[in-house]
């Protein structure tokens, strides 16, 4: 099964989940006013098109999506959860490079991407790894 990419960004009126060129005949999108939302959407396009496949008797190529946040809006959806000196101490990238990838006006780096990957990753880790008695 092709695995396929899905960007999750902000949008104007909330979130889009879309495909990028992924060799198919044919891409998906979603929207919602949250992640989630757009993500349930975008699995309703790909059903609704599958179905549509099916229906008219045409081969329908199955993927495996996964789905990956541009910067900005992972520090938007996890701002709920998480301050930008949390962040920071858990990246190491500081509060007002943060600040500046929250709210556009500035992209990050490769470089800078792959730090907060790795730290985001690293405390996942440190999580799934805490036990309560």
């Amino acid at each position: 099964m092709k695995k396929v990419k899905v960007y999750i960004e902000l949008a104007e009126f909330g979130y889009s989940a879309y495909m990028q060129e992924s060799g198919l005949d044919y891409g998906c999108t979603g929207e919602g006013a949250t992640v989630e939302e757009a993500i349930e959407d975008f699995k309703k396009s790909y059903d609704g098109i599958r179905e549509y496949y099916v229906r008219h008797g045409k081969q329908f190529e199955e993927v495996d999506c996964s789905f990956y946040y541009d910067t900005a809006s992972f520090l938007e959806e996890y701002s709920k959860a998480f301050s930008l000196a949390g962040l920071e101490r858990i990246t190491g990238v500081s509060q007002a490079q943060l600040g500046h990838f929250l709210h556009g006006r500035r992209k990050p780096s490769a470089s800078t991407v792959a730090k907060i990957q790795a730290g985001v990753e690293r405390f996942a880790r440190d999580l799934t790894a805490i036990r309560f008695i």
